[in-house]
């Protein structure tokens, strides 16, 4: 079964920028869609942002201009870049493919 590790989180003030990267234990070659989700304390895991097939994307609103999803299929990794960071931006990242999730890093933006 295929491992996803996700990693790049960590404590930035507001109007910073981190850069999260998942790397899976196999290839991604065939997997065609893949997304971002975030889960704030007290709240439900949301969509973030979907990677389709070789570089469609789409995102939350609330992350639209900010935040740029990209894949390297030779290195079966996944990233976000995410900038101008928000305090409500604060959650852990998660990503998501062929029904497997990661473990989740921790993105907290103070003001």
């Amino acid at each position: 079964q295929m491992q996803l590790v996700e990693s790049g989180g960590g404590l930035v003030q507001a109007g910073g920028s981190l850069r999260l990267s998942c790397a899976a234990s196999r290839s991604i070659f065939d997997i065609n869609v893949i997304q971002w989700y975030r889960q704030a304390p007290g709240k439900q895991r949301e969509w973030v942002a979907t990677i389709i097939g070789g570089g469609i994307t789409t995102y939350a609103d609330s992350v639209k201009g900010r935040f740029t999803m990209s894949r390297d299929n030779g290195k079966s990794t996944v990233y976000l870049q995410m900038n101008s960071l928000k305090p409500e931006d604060t959650a852990i990242y998660y990503c998501y493919m062929a029904n497997t999730w990661g473990q989740g890093t921790q993105v907290t933006v103070s003001s």
